[in-house]
């Protein structure tokens, strides 16, 4: 296998009405088969010439290679920050029947 059949994107919000806007956002357009929203946790990152320190939840996005484009697209299209952090992580290996799943549960592959 040349190229990972899932990704795994991750990004930062500052609060749970954020988390919960991009994760349903991503699910319902079918860009995402699941979102996990993690509990609130420390950042702490240059801005603006200073270091900040936050407390920030991270959104665990499971998603196919040809959907991150719109995926970004749709986390943009809802996220609070100037930058967002959004990170794609290719799903080296995975059970056949999660990654299955993701397929059947995100938008249907272009012509």
């Amino acid at each position: 296998m040349n190229e990972a059949e899932a990704l795994i994107v991750l990004t930062t919000v500052p609060d749970m009405k954020t988390a919960q806007a991009v994760a349903r956002t991503v699910v319902e357009n079918r860009l995402a088969a699941c979102v996990h929203i993690a509990p609130a946790g420390a950042s702490m990152y240059w801005w603006e010439g200073k270091i900040a320190e936050e407390a920030e939840h991270t959104l665990i996005i499971k998603t196919r290679p040809d959907l991150y484009d719109a995926l970004e697209a749709g986390i943009k299209a809802v996220h609070p920050y100037t930058v967002p952090e959004i990170l794609a992580v290719p799903a080296v290996k995975g059970a056949r029947s999660y990654l299955d799943w993701i397929r059947a549960e995100t938008r249907p592959e272009s012509p």
